[in-house]
């Protein structure tokens, strides 16, 4: 995880540690999200790459809670959760669900 919290920092562009508490429990859920989203018990090593990616979204998304939407000095956009590049690599690892009728 040290590693992981590194890149997270490097990504957002934060030095100081004032923040290490939170952002280390935004690459735990990040993980959590990952699993559950593959339908795995662990994450292959590869997707472990992600996480400070996934770990950034969220931590820009603060505050943000709840939104579709924004619009802020004349510019308007949408609020994607999962960013389409990351939601394909995910998809690649997904397994797939059987179910009864």
């Amino acid at each position: 995880m040290p590693e992981q919290l590194i890149r997270l920092k490097r990504r957002l562009g934060l030095a100081d540690e004032s923040r290490d508490d939170l952002l280390t429990d935004l690459l735990l859920e990040a993980e959590g999200y990952a699993l559950a989203y593959t339908g795995r018990d662990f994450l292959p090593r590869v997707l472990e790459r992600i996480l400070p990616e996934l770990a950034a979204v969220r931590y820009n998304l603060l505050g943000l809670e709840g939104s579709t939407s924004y619009s802020e000095g004349g510019i308007s956009g949408t609020i994607q959760a999962l960013p389409e590049p990351v939601r394909q690599l995910l998809d690649g690892y997904r397994l797939a669900k059987v179910g009864c009728p």
